[in-house]
């Protein structure tokens, strides 16, 4: 007995280095995972009953109490039997596989050894068959209740069925004094034997897995930082900018060679390898490309055939291209190209993949995020058209006064009249509108209203040079002005002041109303921009109207603060970026931006 362990010690040793060199390939290591089609519980029948069979040629041959040397066993003496792990991988086969893994992969090891013959042949081989099904049968009930096939659990099975084999000898072997003297010579070592060799196997299949949860996390991680940074140029829609920025992202955080995003009709960026003839602005040129976008999957090329590109001279070998889907409709692909066929793995695969879902789910965000915000400048450009009709009665009263008194001046304000309803009309299409045109429309009011009431103010504009052409939205300077001159000065005997100052300052275009007038009560402040703060002169409307339309343009990156203090007038600050980031052009049908 002391004698055959340290020789079944070097069986499983065997067969233990032959489980860790299949886990370094790939195949192997998919084939270990959880869930099993067809093919791959064939391939693990296979497998683990190769393993019986290695384990039947490289058995130790017992005859009587005499053990023979280690060898390559092709057959054997009739009254001999065979000391093996075969036991070992037809349990682990079954465990992992289910019924069918360790009924086929005991028939294979249980028959082979059959056919080798000796007085335990027959007792053997049912014994085998017999663990494969029992194997199978707890493996498949223990996944039943929600638990894993752990270690100690497998280790348990396999001596337990090791044992099971004794018995069977006893019962089926003849003569009973040979099988007697038989399981007591190799029952330990057999039981012992085997119960390590399982434990290292499942320690190789745990390693296994292990692996590959930390991959999947890796690859997960990877994948929620290049949506977090590529989502800001997601919410500007597929244009040449957005889509470049997005391809050097992905270029820098995969192993792709080259990344390139193309809507239904064109390139809409290529960045990395073979950027002198993928150019954007141009047709998909490939046929893999012009694939995806006819039928919406997914395409994987690994040679420079099945990427058909134009160029005869292309480096890229190998490439995946995905379609990208708005509400179920192609609108474009993503495109990682590889110089090398070998680059582009599962892990490679699976990432392109899931960003694939990922952007198109952006994508459609996007869509939603643009249409809230037509929907939302709708909404506040109908309350702004709710304003003028009182302003135009109001004007129209006053000109219709200076026509007996001062013609030419009545000419003058019918002017500045059609000139700040012009502005309004333009203001009313476009969601961006240059300084100078809002800087127009205030002058224009202002003309109006001083007309009306000379000598109650005084308006101050402090304007610096070459900020002329910088956009802003429509109705965002003239309502704050309207408000200083209604609600700061309503019954001032003094001559009121209204100061209009426009600067940039890091990166930041600031707008600036203060006035001296009344100031505003300290729990209003609180509530204006927030909420529509009912009263006689509309203030709170006014305030929160921009603020809105600020939100909704600028994701967050503009800002409306207000100062005040009572009968010492009120400051409101407007800060917007003077780079737009996030912000859809005026004139975008969908999400079509270059």
């Amino acid at each position: 007995m002391f004698n055959l362990a340290p020789l079944m010690l070097e069986k499983v040793g065997i067969i233990v280095i032959v489980a860790f060199l299949l886990s370094q390939m790939r195949s192997f290591r998919q084939v270990i995972q959880n869930e099993h089609s067809t093919k791959e519980k064939i391939m693990l029948i296979l497998l683990f009953g190769s393993f019986g069979i290695i384990s039947n040629y490289t058995g130790i041959e017992v005859h009587h109490h005499t053990i023979g040397r280690p060898d390559w066993l092709t057959e054997m003496d009739h009254e001999s039997a065979l000391a093996n792990t075969r036991v070992m991988g037809i349990v682990i086969g079954g465990l992992l596989g289910g019924p069918a893994v360790g009924i086929g992969a005991g028939l294979i090891a249980g028959i082979h050894r059959l056919t080798l013959g000796g007085f335990t042949a027959f007792s053997c081989a049912f014994s085998t068959i017999l663990a494969g099904i029992a194997a199978g049968y707890f493996g498949k009930k223990r996944k039943q209740k929600g638990k894993q096939i752990t270690s100690s659990f497998a280790v348990l099975i396999g001596m337990a069925l090791e044992a099971v084999q004794m018995l069977i000898i006893l019962v089926a072997a003849k003569p009973f004094n040979d099988a007697w003297e038989l399981v007591q010579l190799i029952s330990l070592p057999m039981i012992f034997g085997n119960g390590l060799g399982t434990l290292l196997f499942m320690f190789i299949i745990q390693i296994i897995k292990r692996d590959e949860e930390r991959a999947r996390a890796n690859q997960t991680n990877q994948a929620f930082l290049i949506a977090d940074q590529t989502l800001p140029f997601f919410r500007q829609g597929l244009n040449f900018h957005s889509c470049k920025e997005i391809s050097e992202i992905m270029l820098k955080l995969t192993r792709a060679d080259a990344v390139a995003i193309t809507d239904d009709h064109q390139v809409l960026a290529h960045v990395g390898a073979a950027s002198d003839h993928h150019i954007p602005k141009l047709k998909p040129e490939t046929g893999l490309t012009k694939k995806v976008l006819e039928k919406g999957k997914i395409s994987i090329a690994r040679s420079k055939e099945e990427i058909s590109c134009f160029d005869s001279q292309c480096s890229l070998e190998a490439a995946i291209v995905l379609p990208l889907k708005v509400k179920n409709k192609i609108f474009g692909t993503l495109k990682m190209y590889y110089t090398e066929p070998g680059k582009l793995d599962r892990v490679q695969q699976e990432l392109a993949e899931g960003l694939a879902n990922l952007f198109s789910t952006q994508l459609e965000l996007a869509e939603a995020e643009r249409q809230t915000k037509l929907l939302k400048d709708a909404e506040i450009k109908a309350l702004q058209a709710q304003i003028h009709p009182h302003f135009l009665f109001n004007s129209l009263n006053t000109i219709s006064a200076l026509c007996r008194t001062d013609a030419d001046k009545a000419r003058k304000l019918l002017l500045e009249l059609g000139s700040f309803f012009r502005g309004n009309l333009q203001g009313a299409r476009q969601m961006l509108i240059p300084l100078e045109k809002e800087l127009a429309n205030v002058r224009a009011y202002l003309s109006l209203e001083q007309t009306r009431f000379p000598n109650k103010y005084n308006i101050d504009f402090n304007i610096e040079s070459h900020l002329e052409k910088v956009m802003i939205p429509p109705f965002t300077l003239q309502p704050l002005v309207e408000n200083a001159i209604h609600y700061g000065f309503p019954r001032s005997k003094s001559e009121g002041k209204v100061t209009i100052t426009i600067f940039s300052k890091n990166n930041q275009l600031q707008i600036i109303v203060a006035d001296n007038g009344k100031g505003i009560p300290e729990d209003q402040i609180e509530l204006l921009g927030k909420q529509v703060v009912h009263s006689k002169k509309g203030n709170g409307t006014a305030i929160y109207n921009i603020t809105e339309r600020l939100k909704g343009i600028y994701n967050g990156q503009a800002s409306l603060s207000l100062k005040s203090k009572v009968d010492h007038g009120a400051t409101i600050t407007i800060s917007i970026p003077l780079e737009r980031k996030g912000v859809f052009d005026q004139d975008v049908e969908g999400l079509h931006c270059g």
